[in-house]
């Protein structure tokens, strides 16, 4: 008699519709970028656009291993970790194309700008300052004894600068509930990470510190979903700070101006080879864990949900000259507010 083949289990922590959520969150991410890309090329994007193609895995699984109440500070590669906290892709089109709807009213560009109700803080540098800043937060919710975690997003250049070593060491010796992701993705712009550092692991920087430090392959979004897991649970529970290494790629220019020449082509395309993506399309449905048809199906949402966010946003006025100033000062006595109109010709 055959014995029937036992299929392996989900990893711990997720359902069926944990992993068909994860994939509209994979690709809603990289449906929005594209279509910023589009924008972009229009000259309808003011100013830079940043896109996390090839890395949107490590972003989208570490978002997805926090709970409500947990608060996460991303950098210009993690639009997917925003997503996954509930930032609407229209307000994230109106940032990006500068709108007087935009959630800064279009003051700040891309990605810089919160939603605390939410749970995500944007950032005021993505060269390590973000670290102290979350260290602070989590600070908090250890004194007020709640049962909060922070996680906070670091890029390899990053790890050189003294406000991740300020930050990283308060944080352990304050024992606050943090996880700090370090993305690992070749680049500090367009210098290599052997320029950048003596050690052939970030992770190992951990011991400065005295905190974990793992290194996990940030394109296999299952597995940084399990360690992510693991750092969330072991801060919430007292024991500190962590520090994951997610090693991963950055498939595109460090902005979309970039034309990457410092990037050699044979290295792009074995990273292209490893798209998270496609991994764990071939992950979920090789296990029989999701049907191809469901997984198709989720794609379709996502596209339909950029295209109802564009709809909804592209018309939107951009703002009027006279509003550059509120909410950046305090609104100054009315004699004294000559001097702008003075400037203002």
């Amino acid at each position: 008699m055959a014995t029937a083949t036992r299929l392996p289990a989900i990893p711990a922590g997720l359902a069926k519709d944990d992993l068909l959520e994860i994939y509209y969150y994979l690709r809603l991410t990289r449906a929005l970028e594209t279509r910023l890309v589009n924008l972009y090329r229009q000259g309808k994007v003011i100013g830079g656009l940043y896109s996390s193609f090839g890395q949107e895995g490590e972003s989208v699984a570490s978002a997805y291993a926090l709970d409500e109440g947990d608060v996460l500070s991303p950098l210009i590669r993690n639009l997917g970790s925003m997503l996954v906290k509930g930032a609407r892709p229209a307000d994230v089109l109106r940032q990006y194309m500068a709108k007087a709807t935009s959630p800064t009213a279009g003051r700040e560009m891309n990605i810089h700008f919160n939603d605390l109700r939410l749970g995500y803080l944007g950032q005021i540098s993505h060269l390590g300052d973000m670290v102290p800043v979350m260290a602070g937060i989590a600070l908090t919710f250890r004194i007020r004894g709640e049962a909060r975690v922070g996680l906070v997003y670091a890029g390899d250049g990053a790890t050189s600068t003294g406000a991740f070593h300020e930050g990283m060491n308060f944080a352990a010796v304050q024992r606050v509930p943090l996880v700090v992701i370090v993305e690992h993705n070749g680049y500090a712009y367009s210098t290599p990470t052997r320029r950048q550092a003596a050690v052939e692991r970030l992770a190992d920087k951990a011991r400065a510190y005295g905190v974990p430090g793992v290194t996990v392959d940030g394109n296999d979004v299952l597995a940084m979903y399990e360690v992510t897991s693991r750092a969330v649970e072991r801060a919430r529970a007292g024991e500190g700070v962590s520090l994951i290494e997610a090693v991963t790629y950055r498939r595109r220019g460090h902005a979309q101006h970039d034309d990457q020449r410092y990037q050699p082509r044979d290295e792009i395309a074995r990273w292209e080879a490893h798209d998270p993506v496609d991994g764990y399309v071939a992950r979920v449905t090789e296990t029989g864990w999701v049907a191809r048809s469901e997984l198709d199906a989720a794609e379709r949402r996502a596209d339909a949900a950029i295209d109802q966010a564009l709809e909804e946003c592209e018309g939107d006025p951009l703002p009027a000259p006279d509003t550059a100033l509120s909410g950046v000062y305090a609104a100054p006595p009315a004699a004294d507010a000559l001097w702008f109109r003075r400037l203002d010709g």
